[in-house]
């Protein structure tokens, strides 16, 4: 298996946010890792020869990786066989390590959670498909697929968290009145509302006591995969939002725990963006890329105060990309479009 180093993420003066992420073990001059969400297996995929261009030597998919939106085992796994056969895809496969979580529509049902009621055989289907270990912890945990992954050695240590926000996530609360749905998508945000009931989840228990611990374990960058937006304003739509104490306790989990640099990547929106908070209780700023997606789009982009610069609504996906030519490191982090051209860009020196 590649491995790669250490990411570390603190701010310094002004506006400018520094991020480094290091060498791999194989002595080289460059680390490249990608992601991306949101790929529907029967759309035209030209995106991956761009991603395959840059060469990533990871590649983590944030969910929505087929749209399956069925309770029949068969028609997902049928769907996933149709992404395989993608010639790009398959090219990534040979020439990255490739790790994936889903979001709801591979999940099997739009905005779905704890009610789906196929989750147990959406979970073997998925997990054959992304050649999951037959006796890996995410085929037999009674609460989800959350997992986490670690690459390279002391000093130069990655912990990657992906979360499962579809296992046990408790009902969204819908808007009833239609006047008010109405205000909502004039302004291009959805039809929830935040739900303010003390037992509504998204992690469950279980899962917010291992995300604790995970963040205990010595490392030098901790990245955390989201599959829906963790940091933006609330949308109406599908995000953390959704789930304020959920939210909160995310922030205070991350306060309480060894203070280690951290980054958030997510997908879900069909639109990408860079969002950041510097007053999350922590001594850097948290900030979160947002790639979606592969193949979708969504133009009606919703506000979100906490958005640096522009967002984009074209098939993308995300790229950090670190020269060790010199004596120290050089992060250019980017989202890219399907030719590959730069949509958002932050090359930060040391």
């Amino acid at each position: 298996m590649r491995k790669i180093v250490a990411i570390t993420a603190t701010l310094i003066t002004g506006s400018v946010l520094t991020l480094a992420v290091s060498a791999p073990v194989l002595a080289q001059d460059r680390t490249i890792i990608a992601f991306g969400s949101c790929v529907h297996q029967d759309r035209p995929q030209p995106i991956w020869q761009a991603v395959l261009a840059d060469e990533p030597e990871v590649f983590v998919f944030l969910g929505d990786n087929i749209y399956g939106d069925s309770e029949d085992p068969a028609v997902l796994q049928a769907k996933y066989e149709l992404l395989g056969a993608v010639d790009g895809f398959q090219r990534l496969r040979e020439q990255a390590e490739v790790i994936a979580i889903w979001d709801d529509h591979d999940y099997g049902v739009n905005d779905g959670g704890t009610e789906y009621p196929s989750k147990e055989a959406s979970r073997q289907v998925m997990l054959d498909f992304w050649n999951e270990p037959q006796d890996s912890e995410r085929r037999t945990r009674p609460d989800g697929i959350y997992t986490s992954y670690e690459y390279g050695e002391d000093g130069k240590k990655v912990q990657l968290i992906l979360l499962d926000l579809r296992w046990n996530r408790t009902p969204l609360v819908e808007i009833e009145d239609a006047a008010k749905r109405e205000a909502r998508l004039a302004q291009d945000m959805g039809p929830y509302d935040a739900s303010l009931s003390a037992t509504a989840t998204m992690l469950g228990e279980t899962q917010w006591q291992w995300l604790q611990q995970q963040l205990e374990v010595d490392a030098d960058l901790r990245i955390i995969g989201s599959s829906i937006q963790l940091l933006a304003d609330f949308t109406g739509w599908e995000s953390w939002a959704n789930f304020p104490a959920d939210r909160q306790r995310f922030f205070e989990l991350l306060q309480a725990s060894p203070i280690v640099p951290t980054v958030i990547i997510s997908g879900d929106t069909h639109w990408s963006e860079l969002s950041r908070i510097d007053d999350a209780g922590l001594p850097f700023a948290l900030v979160e890329m947002t790639s979606s997606g592969l193949t979708e789009e969504w133009h009606a982009i919703s506000p979100n105060r906490h958005r640096v610069g522009e967002a984009y609504a074209v098939a993308n996906y995300g790229l950090l990309s670190i020269d060790w030519s010199g004596d120290l490191p050089v992060l250019d982090m980017s989202i890219r479009d399907e030719q590959g051209a730069t949509l958002i860009q932050q090359t930060v020196s040391f």
